[in-house]
């Protein structure tokens, strides 16, 4: 791989991960998306042709840009007020509102 590819992928990767990071993998079982990503740019790093590694790379910037606007299209939906589950939402908004005044929310119990 020449220079100016490996830096290409090497920031498509970068982007790649942190979305991954940001909207995937928030629990710990959800790690298999990672590593798979891991696994797929080594793969295609071990002296395959120039139109594979391409296409990997056009493979994973199209994934980042759907995964953040899919993010972004439901942060919308929960601003306007549409009719979706915003027991999660509501949940992060209390927990900075009191992480900002240095309060914690309790665990809520649930049988």
């Amino acid at each position: 791989m020449r220079s100016g590819e490996a830096m290409k992928a090497a920031k498509v990767y970068r982007e790649l991960m942190k979305a991954v990071k940001k909207h995937i993998e928030k629990e710990e079982y959800k790690t298999h998306f990672r590593d798979f990503i891991k696994s797929e740019f080594r793969k295609n790093g071990d002296g395959l042709e120039t139109s594979s590694i391409q296409h990997t790379i056009k493979l994973a910037r199209e994934y980042t840009y759907m995964l953040n606007s899919v993010h972004h299209h439901q942060e919308l939906l929960f601003s306007y007020n549409i009719a979706v589950d915003r027991s999660a939402e509501m949940k992060k908004v209390l927990g900075k509102s009191a992480a900002s005044v240095g309060l914690q929310l309790p665990e809520v119990y649930q049988p």
